[in-house]
């Protein structure tokens, strides 16, 4: 599987508070990928770095090519990121949230991936002109999914889709992300604080600690060490 991704030696600071300590990772094209890591460990950062929202140091590369920063030039290179608290513009439609995340495209095929969108969460179809502001926080985070990808992205970025949500609601928004990866091949790196559920449906993970990788290998290995399990994932 060739990389679609890849960070060598990033490093980000807010101010004279550095974030990262030279982060190397890979996404593998189709891939979907786990960060993990407490608190304060990095893992939204790594997640702004890629999408130029921090300022950062290092190399990024997305299918073999450097990857500019800010995130104009993210959105433009095929990078769609759904950040922590969902970034849901309440004062606009469902269908005006959806024509937002094609902002970047040029063809005439948005009508046909509002469509195409709904198939995954067919409410949306139904309340394409209600306020998103007034939707639960469960219909907003997959408002939110939707949204990003109206842009048909290469590399999706999910930060914290779990957090505030019913545990039902999580497994309903993780099964669209498989199904996602599984129908479309669409790549994806999550931050998530709930090691079960990103390893049960990433295929690689990454455990941060304080702005450095601490561990990495398959999904399946960090599940079947008990070690790592108590140690770093926290069940």
């Amino acid at each position: 599987m060739k990389n679609l991704l890849e960070l060598d030696s990033v490093e980000a600071r807010y101010g004279p508070v550095q974030a990262l300590h030279g982060i190397s990772l890979t996404v593998g094209d189709g891939e979907v990928v786990a960060v993990l890591g407490a608190n304060g460990a990095g893992k939204t950062t790594t997640l702004r770095a890629i999408s130029g929202t921090v300022s950062r140091s290092g190399a990024i590369e997305l299918d073999g090519k450097p990857l500019r920063a800010g995130p104009e030039a993210a959105a433009r290179a095929g990078i769609a990121h759904v950040p922590e608290g969902r970034g849901t513009f309440v004062d606009l439609t469902v269908n005006e949230n959806l024509r937002l995340g094609a902002y970047t495209r040029r063809d005439r095929g948005v009508k046909a991936d509002i469509e195409r969108v709904a198939d995954y969460f067919p409410w949306l179809a139904e309340r394409g002109d209600q306020r998103a502001g007034t939707l639960s926080g469960g219909e907003q985070q997959m408002l939110a999914l939707a949204r990003a990808l109206m842009s048909r992205p290469r590399l999706l970025l999910l930060d914290e889709p779990s957090l505030g949500l019913a545990p039902m609601v999580v497994r309903e928004f993780f099964r669209v992300v498989r199904e996602l990866n599984e129908k479309e091949g669409l790549t994806v790196l999550v931050v998530e604080q709930d090691a079960r559920i990103a390893l049960s449906i990433s295929q690689r993970a990454y455990v941060l600690e304080v702005g450095r990788v601490a561990l990495a290998g398959t999904s399946e290995e960090l599940r079947g060490d008990e070690s790592v399990r108590r140690s770093y994932l926290g069940y």
